[in-house]
C-alpha cells in the first residue's frame, strides 16, 4: 500500500485567490447598443407608405360615395401610354 503525505498545510485554500473579483471602475461601465438592420428600416418605410395609401383610399372612397369623384380621362390615357412606351 502506498502512503500519500500532504504537501501543503490544511489552512491554505488554493481557490481563494481566483474567487476574488475586482470591482469595475466608473470609466469601465458598459452601455447597451441597438442596431437596426436595413431590412427593418425598409419595413418601417413601407409601413409609412401603406398608412398614406390607406388615407388616400379612404378619401377616394368617400368622394365616390358622395358622387364628387371626377375622372380625368386625359390623365388616365397619358398614364397608360407612358406605361406601354417603356
Amino acid at each position: 500500500m502506498m502512503k500519500i503525505n500532504r504537501i501543503q498545510p490544511m489552512s491554505v485554500n488554493p481557490y481563494e485567490r481566483t474567487s476574488r473579483v475586482e470591482k469595475p471602475t466608473k470609466a469601465a461601465k458598459k452601455t447597451d447598443q441597438v442596431e437596426i438592420s436595413n431590412a427593418a428600416k425598409e419595413l418601417q418605410e413601407a409601413a409609412k407608405f401603406s398608412s398614406e395609401r390607406l388615407e388616400k383610399v379612404e378619401r377616394l372612397k368617400a368622394e365616390v360615395q358622395a358622387g364628387t369623384y371626377a375622372i380625368d380621362a386625359r390623365a388616365i390615357a397619358e398614364s397608360v401610354l407612358r406605361y406601354y412606351k417603356r
